[in-house]
């Protein structure tokens, strides 16, 4: 049974649509990468996985159970961690994870000390002394500690320095390798294409493609650099060319579908060399939304 299915998954705000019509599933022990621009609908989606929210219309569930009706049982099973902190300021690091310890019913207490200094958390410190990535690795590290079925990750690493993104993506990997399974909501593409089996992309609150990576790469174009023997004919008529760039004899070019057509077509000059490159999860993204993060026209 897959962790999280989602079936037509709605919710309104009034005029605004949300999250619409959502269809996902997320399988036991995988990593999805959970992707869109700021009011894509992302952290409404998770919202409604932890039953804070009632659903509009459709269903959520975890676990097998109803996201809203057993909240309660299928917190037991996982951890959360938002984009901000909100913590108790009165206490310190160490009386914060004890808190979250009896809260959630479950720690592994050396687990957790492994954590603590590996994010180099000073836990005698007051919350309110505490900056606020030192306060976001209060929570990844009472989190992660749980050992839960279920990681719920919204924006985890904000605040975090690149040292500290590393030990984070670390101890999801770890994770991962116990069979645990993480629902990652992040804006950092690297730190997704590095952690993720599978990636969701959402726009406006639908859901736009799901897949792998690799299949998703296949469904953007090849860039392709080559340098030739002498000065190519023109391939602008090339089938799946596209974005070409002639400098002499070097060329670049995107390239959809089978390259073949482009290959034939240079045959006759001769190749010196040629080199090609699948698209990252950031042009990926980019295609999909452009380049200032904004959805693009259907």
């Amino acid at each position: 049974m897959p962790v999280i299915v989602t079936e037509g998954l709605t919710k309104r705000f009034g005029s605004t649509v949300a999250v619409e019509n959502l269809d996902l599933e997320v399988r036991q022990g995988e990593t999805l990468g959970f992707l869109g621009p700021n009011g894509a609908g992302k952290s409404t989606t998770i919202a409604l996985l932890l039953g804070s929210i009632r659903a509009t219309a459709g269903t959520a569930n975890v676990f097998g159970l109803d996201a809203w009706t057993s909240a309660s049982e299928i917190h037991r099973r996982l951890g959360y961690v938002p984009s901000g902190a909100s913590l108790w300021p009165q206490l310190t690091g160490e009386e914060t994870l004890r808190l979250f310890a009896r809260l959630h019913g479950s720690v592994d207490e050396n687990y957790r000390d492994q954590l603590v200094e590996r994010f180099e958390l000073d836990v005698e410190k007051k919350v309110r002394a505490l900056s606020h990535g030192n306060r976001q690795k209060v929570l990844l590290v009472a989190a992660l500690a749980a050992r839960p079925d279920l990681l719920l990750l919204d924006e985890p690493t904000t605040g975090l320095d690149p040292l500290m993104e590393q030990v984070f993506r670390h101890a999801v990997r770890e994770a991962h390798d116990r069979g645990q399974t993480v629902f990652l909501s992040s804006h950092i593409l690297s730190e997704v294409e590095a952690l993720c089996d599978r990636v969701a992309m959402l726009r406006a609150g639908r859901l736009i493609d799901l897949g792998e990576l690799k299949v998703l790469r296949g469904l953007a174009a090849l860039r392709v650099h080559a340098t030739l023997d002498a000065v190519p004919p023109d391939l602008s008529a090339v089938e799946g060319v596209s974005n070409l760039l002639v400098e002499g004899t070097t060329i670049e070019c995107d390239v959809a579908g089978r390259i073949e057509p482009l290959l034939r077509a240079l045959a006759d000059v001769g190749v010196a060399r040629l080199t090609t490159r699948e698209p990252s999860l950031e042009e990926l993204f980019i295609a999909h939304y452009g380049a200032g993060g904004t959805p693009s026209p259907p």
